[in-house]
């Protein structure tokens, strides 16, 4: 069986932060995550990530989804690989792709055509390179007529090897019971006192076995982040890379300043997306919709002809023909189904709100059940939470909710039910019935003329 190590144990000295580097997000993602999910991808699940520095966040993170070994040892890429050998012993009986934590654009095509070519040629290593434009501080890759002949570093080599555009991208395929023995032989004779994996190739050469080269299609395989400034240019890429797609797909953009879209986001062909406009986690949009501007919509389904302007929506599901915003919050766990209009001002938690039902603005809706043509009048208020447990509201279809509404949960209204402006409700209202809570107005005249008197002028 094919399986994959993955290099993650750097520490990142240069992001200044107390956390592994490949738990760093690109597109609201770990970089470890990319890496995975092109494994995944490509048909390899069984995967063994080595850590290091701080090793107990990538543990926290993977949750129990794959091995992990220990580096407790900076001591090169050949050691790091090293800390597998256990994982690797499982099972020898195929091949095992070795690629970087932080190096996120790693993609599953490349790794299915390397492994081919890897078999086809019963290499005991392939190396996967890409070709550069500016290929300075990159590994040169030696070609033979049979292979390759080794890597020769950018300071150990000379000046015909610097013009080599194909580079090494870190991440090799190795026959799983070679890999185990290439590793046993390495030592660290240098400089840096390091075990390299590079040093592989050499040790297979010598004994007679085959070593091989892909040049990916993908340069991109190359991006790593050795500081925030690379971070800011692996998001700025993978940020209009798949702004492209979605173009591609027939979505529009009038202008794409401050518009992130996460990589499993899809949408429909006909939908706008304005500035400022931000779409995570594995929503899904529908076609003819309008986002934005500034809109922030995560981990949602949002159906046809949905238009949310500056409002947050979060985990929950919008149907088709929905108007939402300005200044709307839709928290969690929430359904607002066709024809519904929210208007600004509105916050909605837990709770469905009913075909052709309009919230207008400046209104609480919690752990609520609302039907279909519902009014609910400004500044209305579900009163869902007492400090101890939280409880639901029912309002049943046809109701009209009058202004600062207080519905006191639980209860429920029943059909083409009103309430008057200011009213409490504190129990359940039958159908057809107006509910109204009103003390005595009193009015006690010639008062302001008696308090002016008492101001000092």
């Amino acid at each position: 069986m094919n399986k994959a190590i993955i290099l993650a144990g750097g520490q990142g000295k240069r992001m200044k932060a107390d956390m592994p580097k490949p738990l760093f997000k690109v597109l609201g993602e770990p970089m470890l995550e990319w890496v995975i999910s092109a494994c995944i991808e490509s048909g390899i699940a069984d995967i063994c990530v080595i850590k290091g520095f701080r090793g107990e966040m990538i543990d926290e993170y993977l949750g129990g989804r794959f091995t992990t070994a220990l580096q407790a040892e900076r001591l090169g890429t050949g050691h790091a690989v090293m800390q597998g050998i256990p994982f690797l012993k499982n099972d020898m009986s195929g091949n095992t792709l070795v690629l970087c934590g932080d190096a996120p654009f790693i993609d599953a095509e490349t790794i299915g055509e390397s492994l081919k070519m890897h078999t086809e040629q019963d290499n005991a290593v392939t190396v996967i390179t890409a070709e550069l434009e500016a290929p300075h501080g990159y590994g040169r890759i030696i070609r033979t007529e049979s292979g390759i002949s080794g890597i020769v570093e950018q300071k150990d080599a000379d000046e015909e090897q610097k013009q080599i555009r194909e580079v090494n991208s870190g991440a090799y395929w190795f026959r799983t019971e070679d890999l185990t023995e290439l590793l046993e032989k390495l030592d660290c004779n240098n400089a840096q006192n390091e075990y390299y994996l590079t040093d592989t190739i050499s040790i297979a050469l010598s004994e007679g076995k085959k070593a091989g080269a892909y040049k990916s299609a993908n340069a991109e395989i190359i991006r790593g982040a050795n500081d925030r400034k690379d971070l800011l240019e692996l998001n700025d890429y993978a940020r209009k890379a798949v702004i492209e797609k979605h173009l591609a797909n027939g979505v529009e953009f009038v202008c794409t300043d401050g518009v992130i879209i996460e990589r499993g986001v899809e949408i429909g062909a006909g939908t706008q997306i304005q500035p400022g406009t931000i779409i995570r986690g594995k929503t899904r949009i529908g076609s003819g919709c309008i986002l934005g501007p500034n809109a922030v919509v995560a981990n949602s389904k949002i159906g046809d002809n949905v238009e949310i302007d500056t409002s947050h929506i979060y985990d929950s599901e919008i149907e088709s023909g929905v108007i939402i915003g300005p200044f709307v919050h839709v928290r969690p766990d929430s359904l607002i189904k066709s024809g519904a209009r929210i208007g600004d001002f509105v916050e909605i938690k837990n709770s469905q709100i009913g075909e052709k039902t309009a919230v207008s603005h400046l209104v609480y809706i919690g752990d609520s059940d609302v039907g279909k043509k519902v009014n609910i009048g400004c500044g209305t208020a579900t009163v869902n939470y007492d400090g101890i447990s939280k409880s639901r509201c029912v309002i049943g279809d046809n109701c009209f909710i009058g202004c600062n509404t207080n519905l006191i949960a639980p209860i429920k209204l029943g059909k083409a039910v009103y309430t008057a402006a200011g009213t409490t409700v504190t129990r359940d209202v039958p159908d057809y019935a107006l509910a109204i809570d009103r003390g005595v107005m009193k009015v006690n005249e010639g008062y302001t003329l008696r308090k002016l008197k008492t101001v000092k002028k």
